[in-house]
């Protein structure tokens, strides 16, 4: 009576089960965690953010199988670092390492993990693009994407104006130079830039290019094959940042990265505006056709540091979105009304598959909301909340502590996916952080000060 009994499950070797007492082990994590959230920034140490600290910590990791990538890395005096991108299923995927970074490795203070991983994926380039996925077991990725690239782009850019390491931004910089220059030749799976207009097409038949990628067996669910809304907001991104960086790494391509911006813009505001309903195509020149379907993929013009969408058409567009898509949990990936459009996300792998980008509601698309709606209403505080509202009881629901990777579209919004995923994680908790700095500096509060935390 009275005693204490420990039950140790892992699934690394026995050994480890002898390096410390179950107390020791206990009394370890316990240290390791509180690290974890001192290191954070000092408005992510307290509450629903340093959970999400928590949370973040488990998406970092070293790939298993990959010797040959840890040997070089560390030839350049880097570890081996990737992000993966949900449990249970997902290994390292590009495009959600890239959008997950700064909410991941930025916002927690793991600064040089997030080198290693923009080190990392840059000595994986190829034909100019960065790998879609690698799959389990492989040290070859899969570059079927046509915006994890470009998502790189972005998530170098929030690495540089965090830890100011100029370093790491020359030795990328002609990678970036081969990537725009392939993009703008053209690669693989009909990535190119139209002559004409500027603005990046990209399709293949049966291939799944941009991150509404569901597909089921030779079935591409929504192929979007033409000029993607998103994909364009990227890579007009993509030429401003280019155009920024050359000034001091490029001197002689400011001035064509500056010209092609400019046609960027012109053609996509003349392209992709949908006068009728105040909102953007989703795609253009898809086969002959433009595709009106209501889809939270335009609000990137709007949301990325560098936005292509004309200044007096974000307010239609922020609140036609704030009315159609917006959830407590982020936003649905297609309107209400629509067709096509699924309440719940359920059944046999062909019809969740069908609902997966058809209304469904995505977590991380919470973070770009919160961003485009702060740049058209910087003192609305409690609307850019509006699409993070259910977040805090949520890390009491499917996996304690974690924020699942869809939810249906209709209440009860029941969660569905991934049990833990990266990308919702992140960027719930970078835009937290956002409105939690906004309130302070409203209050004329300073930055949070560090609480204790068990």
């Amino acid at each position: 009576m009275g005693g204490r009994i420990a039950l140790v499950a892992s699934t690394e070797s026995p050994e480890t089960f002898h390096v410390l007492a179950p107390d020791a082990l206990l009394d370890a994590e316990r240290i390791r965690r509180r690290r974890l959230v001192a290191q954070a920034n000092p408005d992510a140490r307290d509450g629903v953010a340093a959970e999400l600290v928590l949370s973040a910590d488990q998406f970092v990791v070293t790939p298993a199988g990959r010797g040959q990538d840890v040997f070089q890395a560390r030839a350049f005096g880097d570890d081996l670092r990737t992000i993966y991108a949900g449990y249970h299923w997902f290994t390292d995927w590009g495009r959600d390492t890239m959008i997950s970074l700064e909410g991941l490795t930025l916002a927690t203070g793991r600064y040089d993990e997030a080198g290693w991983v923009l080190r990392t994926f840059a000595r994986h380039v190829r034909n100019g693009l960065i790998p879609n996925l690698f799959p389990e077991g492989h040290t070859e990725g899969l570059y079927h994407t046509a915006d994890a690239t470009l998502w790189f782009f972005h998530a170098i850019d929030r690495y540089v104006e965090v830890t100011s390491d100029r370093l790491t931004l020359a030795l990328l910089f002609p990678t970036l130079e081969q990537i725009v220059d392939a993009h703008l030749s053209g690669t693989l799976f009909g990535i190119r830039v139209d002559d004409h207009d500027g603005l990046l097409m990209q399709g293949a038949p049966g291939y799944q290019l941009t991150w509404m990628d569901a597909k089921v067996d030779d079935w591409v669910v929504t192929p979007r094959r033409g000029k993607a809304v998103e994909i364009n907001a990227l890579w007009f991104n993509a030429l401003k940042l280019m155009e920024r960086w050359a000034g001091q790494f490029g001197p002689g391509r400011v001035l064509e990265f500056a010209r092609r911006s400019d046609q960027v813009r012109r053609a996509f505001n003349e392209r992709f505006w949908f006068s009728d309903g105040e909102y953007l195509f989703d795609v253009v020149d898809d086969e002959g056709r433009d595709d009106a379907k209501f889809r939270p993929n335009q609000i990137f013009s709007i949301a990325l540091p560098h936005a292509v969408l004309a200044r007096e058409r974000w307010e239609p567009v922020v609140r036609n979105v704030r009315n159609r898509l917006v959830t407590p949990f982020g936003l649905r990936s297609l309107a209400p009304g629509d067709p096509d459009y699924k309440q719940r996300y359920f059944g046999d792998l062909r019809s969740r598959d069908a609902a997966y980008h058809q209304g469904t509601v995505w977590a991380w698309l919470a973070g770009p909301f919160v961003d485009a709606w702060l740049k058209v209403y910087p003192d609305d505080l409690q609307g850019a909340r509006s699409a993070l509202e259910g977040f805090p009881a949520h890390l009491n629901d499917a996996c304690i502590g974690s924020i699942s990777e869809v939810f249906d579209a209709e209440a009860p919004f029941t969660p569905r996916g991934c049990v833990a995923q990266a990308w919702s994680v992140a960027e719930v908790l970078r835009v937290w952080l956002t409105l939690a700095r906004i309130a302070g500096r409203h209050a004329g509060e300073p930055a949070a000060a560090t609480p204790a935390f068990p």
